[in-house]
C-alpha cells in the first residue's frame, strides 16, 4: 500500500513483562517491593477531584520547590516529565542535533536505540569491556553527543565520578547526559558536576527508590541554559505533561526522606545479602550498585533457569541479546521474596 512508504517505522521498546496474575513474585523490572511514603498515600487521600478540572500547573511549581529543597539547586535548574523515559526522549530530541553520531554502551538501557532511531539521529555504540564495564577512553573523541547510564543498566556496574567527569569535561562543546535511574542504590551521582559543567545534564527518576513507578515522575538537572533549552522542546511538545494528582503526590515523597532512606537501605541490605547465597549457588556477576543483579550460572543456562522460575510465578528479566543471553536480571523484592525464589533456585540446581 503506497501510504505505508510515507509511515516512519521503527522497532518500539520492549517492556518488561506485566503479569495479570497477581500471584506472582515480581523481580523483573525493577520495580520497589515496597509501599510509596505514608504522605504519599495522604496527600492522594487529601486530594481534591476538582483539581482534574482544571488544566495543571505547567511548571509544576510545587513539586519543583521541593527537588529545589531536597537538592540543593535553584529552581530554573530542574525539569520534570512523565517518568525518566518522558525527560529522556526529549533530551534526545532537544541535545542531539547533529550530523556526528551520538554514543552510548553496547549494552545498555533499551530505549536509548530506539530514541535515536525514532528522531533520526545518528549513533554509536560502545563495547562494554569484558567485565562489562564502560570503556572511559572510547568516549574521549569527536561525536554528536554522550549519554552513560550509571551506574549501568542492565548489568548494575557504575563507573567512577572522576571518570564520568573527565568524559563531560572533554566533551565541553557537545552535551553529556548521565542516566541516574539507580543512583539512589549505593552510586555516587553527578548532580554536583552541573555546578561546574554547563554541557552536563543529569537524570533520575522516583521510580525506583522512591516506589512511584506508576505515577511516572522524572526529572533532569543542569545548568539554567540548558535546562531552558529542554523546557523549550517540552513546551512545544505538550504545555501540560504531569497533572495535578502527580504532582502533589510527588512533592509529599520529597517531603519524607526518612521513608526515602529506609526502604532504600532495606533493598540494599537484601541485594548485598542475595549477592552471597546467588555466589553460593555458582552464579557470577559484577557488583551491583542498583536494586539488581545481573547473573549467570556456572553451568545452566539463563534461558532454563528462566523458564524454571517463571514455572513457579516468579518472574525475572531474560534478554535474547549478544553477549547477554546466558544473564538474568533479577530485581530486589522483600526478603520474603528472595527466599523464596533461593529456596527454588536450590532444588533446581541440586537436582
Amino acid at each position: 500500500m503506497k501510504w505505508e512508504d510515507n509511515i516512519r517505522k521503527v522497532v518500539p521498546y520492549v517492556p518488561g513483562e506485566q503479569p495479570k496474575n497477581n500471584d506472582v513474585i515480581k523481580l523483573n523490572t525493577n520495580e520497589s517491593p515496597y509501599a510509596p511514603s505514608p504522605l504519599v498515600k495522604e496527600a492522594i487521600k487529601n486530594a481534591d477531584a476538582d483539581i482534574l478540572r482544571k488544566y495543571p500547573d505547567t511548571n509544576a511549581t510545587l513539586l519543583v520547590s521541593e527537588l529545589s529543597k531536597t537538592y540543593g539547586l535553584d529552581e530554573d535548574r530542574i525539569f520534570v516529565g512523565i517518568g525518566s523515559d518522558d525527560v529522556l526522549a526529549l533530551c534526545f530530541l532537544t541535545y542531539f542535533n547533529s550530523d556526528k553520531p551520538v554514543l552510548f554502551p553496547d549494552i545498555t538501557y533499551s530505549f536509548y536505540d530506539v530514541w535515536a532511531d525514532l528522531y533520526k539521529i545518528p549513533y554509536k555504540t560502545m563495547a562494554l569491556d569484558d567485565d562489562f564495564n564502560i570503556v572511559k577512553s572510547d568516549y574521549l573523541c569527536d561525536n554528536g553527543g554522550v549519554i552513560i547510564a550509571n551506574p549501568n543498566a542492565p548489568t548494575g556496574a557504575q563507573m567512577p565520578l572522576d571518570d564520568i567527569e573527565e568524559i563531560v569535561a572533554f566533551n565541553k562543546d557537545r552535551v553529556v547526559i548521565v542516566d541516574e535511574a539507580y543512583v539512589d542504590f549505593g552510586a555516587e551521582s553527578a548532580v554536583g558536576l552541573t555546578d561546574r559543567y554547563d554541557n552536563l545534564v543529569v537524570v533520575q527518576t522516583f521510580s525506583k527508590s522512591r516506589a512511584l513507578a506508576g505515577i511516572r515522575i522524572g526529572v533532569a538537572f543542569g545548568q539554567k541554559k540548558i535546562i531552558d533549552y529542554l523546557k523549550d522542546v517540552k513546551f512545544s511538545f505538550n504545555s501540560y505533561t504531569l497533572n495535578p494528582l502527580t504532582i502533589a503526590v510527588g512533592a509529599a515523597a520529597l517531603k519524607d526522606d526518612a521513608y526515602f532512606k529506609k526502604i532504600t537501605k532495606k533493598t540494599v541490605a537484601t541485594r548485598e545479602r542475595v549477592k552471597k547465597e546467588l555466589k553460593d549457588l555458582g552464579f557470577t556477576f559484577a557488583d551491583s550498585k542498583t536494586n539488581f543483579i545481573f547473573a549467570k550460572h556456572e553451568s545452566k543456562a539463563a534461558s532454563d533457569i528462566f523458564e524454571a522460575l517463571k514455572a513457579q510465578n516468579i518472574y525475572v528479566r531474560y534478554f535474547k541479546k549478544p553477549r547477554i543471553d546466558n544473564y538474568l536480571r533479577i530485581s530486589m523484592g522483600t526478603d520474603e521474596q528472595m527466599d523464596k525464589m533461593l529456596t527454588f533456585l536450590k532444588g533446581y540446581l541440586n537436582g
